[in-house]
């Protein structure tokens, strides 16, 4: 079958809506999921007792909530989360770079929670480990046997000087680590390959969600200008807080070519401290070592397009219920405090912590999510069982890096930055980028995120 005649059946598919049945048959093609698999997600049950709640109703949460509902057989779970929307976030880039359309990317949350939990549709203010229980907003007090916290993580465009979630796009400063900021990110883009000028990307100095996306809206505003014909009417520059632009080594090599080869100059720590977006220009400082001190050196950049990556913590209530890191490296922005491979809080053993808000060394992605729920799941099962944790997290997270319009780098590794392969059906270099995970990006990762991981399954 040709390349394009696939891709339009998959995107037919796509568009008229997986069932789960279809979802599984299409995994099952494609070597991402096994029949097995996902036997295997019902065959375990346990006849464990007490009262869940879950902080959060992302990716981790509704995940945990569907397979502990599938695993308990007598099921007590409250899910405490106020959104409207459940949104497929690692789509956004693809809005800001036009390959999906807003509406692709969310379904409501009433469709996406699991029958038979109690959903509390409110925002947490507090919990408190040490007598057990979680404040609300407006359902005051909710108290726990055993808790799981998953309430992703605190965005916080304010420490980026002339920012505010609500200036997003003005002076043509832009990100897209947010639905709406997508969405004109996009507009910005095509606006920019019409007029021409200076772009400017930038990544963050703490850890972020996918640390990968603004590497790849960079490569796809470099590519799109080459399908426009404009490339040369505008030059393109990358800044990062890091000390090098990827730390995985198997995939660095390629993706440092990459820029190369698309005339797309790297600065490394170089931290963003604000933006003036009437002036259009970025206010940056470089860090510096010498000896056993920082030299911070001020500069500034003119910019006609600008995407940048806000600074991202855990929630403030994380931060003051003690639950963060005291010491090291995740400390500062209050990452929980679990253990990296049976992700148990180290103080408080009845609390379990997953997805974006864990202080673990790996990456923030639904794909590490996607491997750490069966562990984190069973693990609070066994701690509900008066037993010790025993199942163990390898780090494994993915990034599938967008280099252009058909081909991605599919990063995939462990928490000792060793290359992981979990999709069969790529079984090419992963060292190169690749259309086959350019089709697993746009058309498979989704419905396996709303068919799949969030019905407990995959």
């Amino acid at each position: 079958m040709m390349k394009h005649e696939f891709e339009k059946q998959l995107e037919a598919l796509e568009k008229n809506g997986f069932n789960r049945r279809q979802f599984l048959k299409i995994m099952a093609a494609a070597g991402i999921i096994s029949v097995a698999s996902t036997q295997q997600a019902k065959a375990f049950s346990s006849d464990a007792k007490g009262k869940i709640v879950i902080i959060g109703g992302g990716a981790a949460g509704i995940s945990m909530a569907a397979r502990l509902k599938s695993w308990l057989n007598s099921p007590d779970i409250t899910l405490i989360d106020p959104s409207d929307r459940q949104f497929y976030q690692p789509g956004f880039t693809l809005i800001a770079s036009g390959v999906y359309q807003p509406n692709d990317v969310w379904k409501k949350q009433d469709d996406c929670m699991p029958d038979g939990i109690k959903w509390i549709k409110d925002s947490v203010t507090a919990v408190d480990p040490v007598w057990n229980q979680v404040t609300t907003n407006n359902n005051g007090k909710i108290p726990y046997d055993f808790l799981v916290l998953t309430p992703g993580l605190q965005t916080n465009w304010e420490k980026v000087e002339g920012i505010t979630h609500d200036t997003l796009g003005q002076g043509n400063a832009n990100s897209i680590y947010d639905f709406e900021g997508a969405q004109k990110t996009w507009k910005a883009l095509q606006e920019f390959s019409k007029t021409g000028g200076r772009g400017i990307f930038t990544d963050t100095y703490t850890k972020h969600k996918c640390g990968g996306a603004p590497k790849k809206i960079c490569l796809l505003t470099e590519h799109y200008n080459r399908k426009q014909g404009t490339r040369d009417k505008v030059s393109l520059n990358y800044y990062t807080a890091s000390k090098e632009l990827y730390d995985i080594p198997y995939f660095t090599p390629r993706l440092l070519k990459i820029y190369e080869e698309r005339n797309i100059p790297i600065n490394l720590n170089i931290r963003v401290k604000g933006v003036d977006t009437l002036a259009k220009q970025v206010h940056f400082e470089k860090i510096e070592t010498v000896g056993d001190q920082k030299i911070y050196t001020p500069f500034v950049e003119d910019y006609d397009f600008l995407h940048f990556t806000p600074p991202m913590s855990a929630p403030d209530f994380v931060r003051e219920a003690g639950l963060g890191w005291t010491e090291g490296k995740l400390a500062a922005d209050a990452w929980v405090m679990v253990d990296k491979e049976t992700l148990v809080h180290q103080k408080y053993p009845n609390i379990v912590s997953l997805g974006d808000v864990a202080g673990i060394p790996t990456s923030k992605t639904s794909a590490a999510i996607r491997k750490q729920v069966p562990i984190a799941a069973k693990n609070l099962i066994s701690l509900m069982e008066g037993k010790e944790p025993t199942e163990k997290y390898d780090g494994y997270a993915a990034c599938p890096i967008v280099t252009d319009y058909g081909h991605v780098l599919l990063c995939e590794f462990n928490y000792k930055k060793e290359p992981e392969i979990s999709f069969p059906f790529t079984m090419l270099d992963t060292s190169k980028e690749q259309w086959a995970a350019w089709l697993l990006k746009v058309y498979f990762l989704k419905p396996m995120y709303f068919y799949g991981m969030l019905k407990g399954l995959a």
